[in-house]
């Protein structure tokens, strides 16, 4: 930073909304036409992200104890990434600019595929300040959407949206590389990138869990995971500005990230949320020369790493909202273990003439220990019933899913119910929220 989901649930805490009642028998029951939801994301392994962090620190070590801009451990952390990549199946891109008298670079990975018209791109800044290696100041992002890149051409994954992936030079003197970046890109393109994601500082050794408040889809989607792991997040505000999302913000790019904190204080209410150490630093060795291998928190580290294969899986699968109304439920709705009935979490639609389309979306957003259990259904105003998942995605956490409907038989006004059933016994959950689009 610049000076300016395996099955991890034991339990999780649900709470009842009154007036939302079981379902009764539904009147008929309908083929649903449904799009094919997001593919699972993978759990990334922490030791291959250190194992990163090993050789960034190896580089560091054996080019004057750093990697900062201009110096040769900068262009040596360049060519290791890239050599990965370009291993991995990617088509990388060298981008030179100049600061502060020395050449800088920037590194853009694609992965083959997606709708080249809507890009979901991530990235870290790869440079150290001169005074230490900077392993958590930005080994950190750089090695974990290295590993999730990798992560990417081990599935030989499809998604919908065209996936990028950059490492930036010269952040530590001012978001030099990203601004370049950006800058030089053709209105055309800019408008193609659907999103950024950034991730700067993702491992610090008395860690935070910070979620920035930029872009709601975005935000909510690392919110979803972090709730679906237990976890507590704050909105962050130590970083606003001083890393890599100001320039694609600043362009009008929706942005997100996450950040695990730098040299900010720790507080007692934090400390009691997250555990660590209050009255501390997030990262005392922020911009410092122990800013090492050592200097690392394992278990922030690999849930930050989680959570960015979580967001690329789910962002990079999303389809287009198709033009229409929407209307959502945001209240929770416990989910009762099997074999207790079903729960409903109703929407009522008024102001849409006519049918429902064909295109009905119906984006679910669940939090459960065992998706495995789940049968989802959406229940139309006359009771017809639509089913959308049944007892799919085996022993992995949480629904998180868009689905395509087929409603355009039903008068669209009215009470709509997305309807869950806990099949089996022993996992426990509750519908975070659900939104229908006409």
């Amino acid at each position: 930073m610049s000076l300016s989901v395996s099955r991890r649930l034991a339990a999780v805490t649900a709470l009842a909304v009154a007036g939302l009642f079981a379902a009764t028998a539904p009147a008929a029951l309908a083929v649903p036409s449904t799009a094919a939801a997001a593919p699972t994301p993978p759990d990334i392994p922490v030791a291959n992200v250190k194992a990163h962090l090993t050789q960034l620190q190896s580089i560091a070590t054996a080019n004057g104890g750093n990697r900062a801009h201009g110096k040769a451990g900068y262009k040596a952390s360049i060519d290791y990434v890239k050599a990965k990549l370009d291993a991995a199946g990617f088509t990388t891109t060298l981008q030179t600019f100049s600061s502060s008298g020395a050449t800088g670079y920037n590194l853009i990975a694609d992965w083959p595929g997606g709708d080249p018209n809507s890009v979901l791109m991530s990235g870290s800044h790869l440079d150290s300040v001169n005074a230490g290696p900077g392993i958590n100041d930005n080994g950190s992002g750089s090695a974990a959407i290295l590993e999730t890149a990798l992560a990417v051409s081990r599935a030989q994954l499809q998604p919908t949206k065209h996936l990028r992936f950059g490492w930036w030079g010269a952040e530590e003197l001012g978001m030099i590389g990203s601004k370049y970046y950006v800058n030089n890109l053709p209105a055309a393109e800019k408008s193609k990138i659907s999103g950024y994601l950034n991730f700067d500082m993702i491992g610090s050794p008395n860690p935070g869990y910070f979620v920035y408040d930029d872009d709601p889809t975005i935000e909510q989607t690392f919110k979803n995971y972090y709730a679906g792991i237990g976890v507590s997040t704050e909105i962050e505000t130590e970083g606003d500005g001083r890393s890599d999302h100001a320039p694609f913000k600043s362009a009008g790019i929706p942005v997100g990230g996450l950040f695990s904190g730098a040299d900010y204080t720790k507080t007692a209410a934090q400390a009691q949320k997250w555990g660590g150490t209050s009255g501390q630093a997030f990262d005392r060795c922020y911009h410092a020369s122990c800013d090492t291998s050592a200097n690392i928190n394992d278990t922030a580290l690999d849930r930050n790493s989680d959570a960015i294969a979580y967001a690329i899986w789910n962002l990079g699968a999303a389809t287009p909202v198709p033009p229409g109304q929407s209307f959502e439920n945001t209240a929770d709705v416990n989910i009762p273990d099997s074999p207790a009935a079903a729960v409903n979490s109703p929407i009522t639609v008024s102001g849409v003439t006519g049918n429902a389309p064909a295109t009905t979306k119906v984006d679910v957003t669940i939090v459960h220990t065992y998706r495995g259990d789940l049968v989802v259904d959406l229940v139309a105003p006359d009771g017809t019933v639509y089913n959308l998942h049944n007892r799919a995605g085996g022993s992995a956490d949480n629904l998180v899913q868009s689905y395509t409907v087929n409603a355009s038989s039903e008068v669209a006004n009215g009470v709509w119910k997305l309807q869950v059933k806990d099949a089996a016994a022993q996992d426990v959950g509750y519908i975070n929220s659900w939104k229908i689009t006409f």
